[in-house]
């Protein structure tokens, strides 16, 4: 018999939050979406409003939340470079008095928590591709420190919530993900290209061009959420949850100008600062753990992006 759980999705109205609100909802879920909406936004979740088990509530996670719920995904924090270094002091709040609420959240109720940390806890990686004990390169003084210290930190937090009061812990390191409701003017290069492509503009590419990324579809991700929640008490993480497929940034502009059918040319810039040259992650954990991989190729993906962004922009 299905058993309907009562979920909270922090950040659930923000890209993935939302994608991933749909989904539990779609398996039969009560779906509590919290956002206090800086880089989310309404129109992400407003065709679930009128879904009887889904829930909206205005809130900033930097400040305790008193409700009853079986299971918490803990999404709340903005996850582009433009926006995380717009008030750098709250990102690191948001990654870390956002952890220490929600774990004493998932503390007082019993309920398992799932901690969305991110590939950038390794830095620029001084090892490739990257395995779940690389403890990374990251500059903790840097513009991107307030995002990779505090997911860091967050980290920290959760396998010491899980050590201490034996809260049940899932953690899970997110890698490049793109698809329909990314944020147009988050400076990630999936929605900047396609933005830049659509409109004709120059591509804007920094550096050379060579440095890879890797790039998982949001339904492919989501999975790898859903499953890392379902499994066994003893399994933690951290885990890598990303497509191991590697482009270099002028291949993913290449083809998305293709795609789109666009007249843009490739511009150069300098590369900022603290700039990951590579990103790739090793998925054998995920693999071997709860049977995840990707199955989604780049051009799958772009399709409905590209879709998104037409209509959206």
């Amino acid at each position: 018999m299905h058993t309907r759980k009562r979920i909270l999705v922090t950040g659930g109205a923000g890209f993935l939050g939302s994608h991933l609100c749909e989904r539990l909802l779609g398996e039969g879920h009560d779906v509590l979406c919290v956002d206090n909406l800086f880089t989310g936004t309404k129109d992400n979740i407003a065709h679930l409003f009128s879904n009887p088990y889904f829930e909206f509530l205005r809130h900033d996670v930097t400040f305790p939340l008193y409700v009853e719920v079986d299971e918490i995904y803990n999404l709340a924090c903005p996850a582009s470079p433009i926006h995380y270094q717009h008030d750098p002091v709250q990102t690191t709040k948001t990654s870390v008095h956002g952890a220490i609420n929600m774990l004493g959240l998932a503390k007082r109720i019993g309920a398992r928590i799932f901690q969305a940390s991110t590939s950038e806890v390794y830095g620029d990686p001084e090892v490739h591709p990257q395995t779940e004990d690389y403890r990374g390169s990251v500059n903790p003084i840097g513009p991107r420190a307030c995002y990779d210290e505090g997911k860091r930190c967050a980290e920290t937090l959760f396998f010491d919530y899980h050590r201490q009061h034996g809260v049940e812990i899932k953690v899970a390191r997110i890698f490049n993900t793109y698809g329909p409701r990314m944020h147009p003017n988050d400076g990630r290069v999936v929605s900047n290209f396609i933005v830049q492509a659509l409109k004709d503009e120059p591509i804007t590419i920094y550096g050379d061009g060579t440095q890879t990324r890797s790039f998982c579809y949001v339904d492919d991700l989501l999975e790898g959420f859903v499953r890392l929640m379902a499994t066994p008490a003893s399994v933690t993480g951290p885990v890598n949850l990303g497509n191991p497929g590697e482009f270099t940034i002028r291949e993913l502009a290449e083809k998305v100008i293709a795609m789109v059918g666009s007249k843009s040319e490739l511009t150069f810039h300098p590369l900022p600062t603290d700039d990951p040259l590579q990103r790739q992650p090793d998925i054998t954990l995920a693999r071997e753990t709860f049977g995840w991989e990707p199955g989604i190729a780049l051009e799958q993906g772009l399709a409905p992006t590209i879709a998104y962004f037409r209509e959206n922009t």
